[in-house]
């Protein structure tokens, strides 16, 4: 078994495509090599700043022999037939045939050996596919080359038994209107399949040859290139950690940065700068967010939590005066970029939020549902009506409606959007706004994601509800609803913020209402609350789903019709699963199923119903007269449990149903020869269906 040594050594590429890089150029090379047959015990993808590069464990020399069979045409067939068949399978003539019956005719078949080819001479094959089909979000051309990949090429090392591949990569003929082909820049002819890569660009750029993936690795280390994504990104955390620790501070946890940086640099080095005074006065969001957008500077935190002087800095040199140069020289461009922003705050607390609501009529929030002042009049509205309903200071709600986007002309908001809310927040506060209002302000786009936190006091929860579904029913009043994967609104996301809303607040909030509100504003159909409600329908499955529960009880549940009181169908969806575990609710599921699927069945072959009330004179045998006994005391039981919400009672006393039915099943024949009877016996079942569909929708629960 052998070893296959790939690496594309190029311009940099983008940090926020290099994972995904390497995992497909492993998938491509992957899928090429066991196209052609080849097996392996082991494949492994790495990306640098500079380089794409895998390793591939375990393959043969060869691929193997093999024996194909081909199926030709019955013998005594016309000559057309059997010539056709003879030039499909590379043969001359029949005598290398064979003839067998199949079932009672008998056909001719070809037998090819097909003898296995040398995998060095497959390989470039699968290396030029993969690296011409790997799927860049963005591409450049360049040199003279017709095809674009990501940047342009410098080498590509391919070895297999630590012996160069003989191949090259060619992007396409050469562009002949360009006169002077350039011998200096990088890719401006084929490149050719070496075992030469090159270090790190300005500590070791000499290049150096290969003999295998553990002498590359080590090699490329002395070369001041750590190959390992992770290892990149383990050591700028531990270091960068050490360093604040040195000057009394913590680092501040950010992931996001952290994978970031571990993609733009081959050999981090960890320096620590400083903030001028002066800008420490600027909210600490403005100071963390342009340090991080810009800059790439992890901020760090004091022993209160507030925001230290300090940053980190992650250069990819390492410098003869220990970086001093390279702090100084961080230092002084973070002032300019923070003098800006200070202005920026200065400037804008001299403009009330107030005063800039108008300007919101210029902006145009989308063209089919208005501008944003519109929306914010949509928002006053629907935030008092959803106050009003989970009883939120209704005042306050509406007023911090009426401000939530003002923060979208200003100037800081406009160098740095990622802040807005953040920024109406300050601003409120600066303008005398009560702190229910300048919360509400600062949480109303919250939750963002899964990570986010959740505004927990009522008033922001209401106007953050209220942006969510109005954004909703908005899209779904001009018909732009999420189609496959295509969710460009981010819809989806806006639906799971309502459900955590809802569910981590336990909110007896009525859905249907407040999207009839919603779509109202909207000038949308009040028929469309039901599409939204089966979309949250959708979305719950999703969020639930990752916290275990099955997809399959959510849908028993909503199948009732009319529940969108997310709270109460949870607790549903939790009692009959834990129901549903036990013994009892397992076999009086199974035992459900069947008498619904019977009386469904028979129903339909008689195109008649058994929903009428079971007539009691007609019940012959112990075990129905003892089942109907029992399961009108469980149906008034199981709508009183229901009725006050009381659900786990509900599931018990349907397993008491259990044994009745179980008792039924074994010893009463439901199509009797009497029709009387049998029609009677199939009302009993459906009312089994009617009972259990007090609870859920047993015919949709798997298992």
């Amino acid at each position: 078994m052998a070893e296959l040594l790939l690496e594309i050594l190029s311009e940099e590429i983008p940090a926020r495509m290099q994972g995904r890089a390497a995992e497909d150029l492993k998938r491509l090379v992957c899928e090429g090599l066991g196209k052609a047959g080849l097996e392996f015990s082991k494949a492994e993808a790495f990306v640098t700043p500079r380089r794409l590069a895998l390793v591939v464990d375990g393959l043969p020399l060869r691929t193997p022999d093999l024996k194909e069979e081909k199926k030709g045409p019955r013998v005594g067939s016309p000559d057309q037939a059997i010539q056709g068949f003879l030039k499909g399978a590379g043969l001359a003539s029949l005598e290398a045939c064979e003839k067998r019956m199949v079932g009672k005719a008998e056909f001719w078949f070809a037998v090819v050996d097909k003898k296995g080819a040398a995998t060095a001479e497959i390989l470039p094959g699968v290396i030029v596919d993969a690296i011409k089909a790997l799927p860049w979000p963005k591409s450049m051309r360049w040199g003279i080359h017709k095809i674009s990949w990501v940047r342009p090429l410098h080498s590509i090392i391919a070895m297999f038994e630590g012996i160069v591949i003989e191949g090259a990569i060619d992007f396409g003929a050469p562009d002949f209107r360009v006169q002077k082909l350039d011998a200096n820049f990088p890719g401006s002819y084929p490149v050719t399949f070496t075992v030469r890569t090159e270090g790190h660009r300005f500590l070791a750029p000499a290049s150096f040859a290969v003999s295998g993936f553990a002498d590359y690795r080590a090699k490329l280390e002395k070369a001041f290139v750590i190959l390992d994504a992770a290892a990149r990104r383990a050591k700028i955390l531990a270091d960068a950690s050490a360093a604040a620790a040195k000057l009394g501070v913590t680092l501040r946890d950010d992931p996001g940065l952290l994978d970031e940086v571990a993609g733009l640099v081959e050999w981090p080095v960890v320096l620590a700068g400083a903030i001028d005074e002066k800008f420490m006065d600027v909210p600490a969001e403005v100071l963390v967010t342009s340090m991080r957008a810009h800059q790439k500077y992890f901020a760090t935190l004091n022993a209160d939590g507030s925001l230290g002087r300090h940053f980190i800095v992650v250069a990819n040199m390492v410098a003869e005066d220990g970086g001093a140069l390279i702090v100084a020289g961080n230092e002084r461009v973070l002032r300019a970029r923070l003098s800006d922003a200070k202005f920026f705050w200065d400037q804008d607390r001299k403009t009330k939020l107030e005063a800039r609501v108008p300007a919101l009529a210029s902006r145009v929030f989308h063209a089919k549902l208005g501008t944003v002042l519109e929306k914010v009049e949509r928002l006053e509205k629907l935030s008092a009506f959803i106050a009003g309903k989970i009883g939120a200071d209704v005042a306050a709600a509406t007023r911090a409606a009426h401000l939530a986007k003002a923060d979208l002309s200003s100037g800081m908001v406009g160098e740095f959007p990622e802040l807005q809310g953040i920024m109406g927040r300050y601003y409120a506060r600066h303008d005398g706004e009560s702190e229910l209002v300048a919360n509400a302000i600062r949480a109303h786009y919250q939750p963002l994601g899964p990570s986010d936190a959740c505004p927990t006091e009522p008033v922001s929860v209401a106007v953050a509800l209220a942006e969510k579904i109005d954004t909703l029913a908005g899209f779904w009043s001009i018909d732009e609803k999420p189609t496959g994967s295509k969710d460009p609104f981010a819809l989806r996301r806006s639906a799971l913020g309502v459900i955590r809303l809802v569910l981590e607040n336990g909110l007896r909030l009525p859905l249907i209402v407040v999207f009839e509100a919603a779509l109202a504003a909207n000038r949308g159909a009040a028929s469309l609350a039901g599409e939204l409600l089966a979309f949250f329908a959708d979305r719950l499955k999703v969020s639930l789903k990752e916290k275990g529960v099955r997809h399959d009880l959510i849908d028993a549940v909503f199948a009732l019709g009319g529940e969108d009181d997310l709270v109460r169908l949870l607790a549903r969806v939790e009692a009959l699963g834990a129901f549903l575990a036990s013994d009892d609710g397992a076999n009086l599921l199974v035992a459900a199923r069947r008498a619904s699927n019977i009386a469904g069945i028979e129903a339909k072959k008689d195109g008649a119903s058994f929903e009428a009330p079971v007539d009691p004179a007609l019940l012959a045998q112990a075990e129905e007269k003892d089942l109907f006994a029992r399961l009108s005391g469980v149906e008034e039981a199981v709508r009183k449990a229901v009725g006050v919400e009381d659900f786990a009672a509900a599931m018990r006393a349907l397993a008491s149903l259990r044994g009745p039915l179980d008792a039924f099943f074994e010893h009463v024949t439901v199509n009797a020869d009497d029709p009387a009877l049998r029609a009677n016996r199939l009302k009993l079942l459906s009312q089994i269906r009617r009972t259990t569909m007090l609870v859920a929708d047993f015919a949709r629960i798997e298992g």
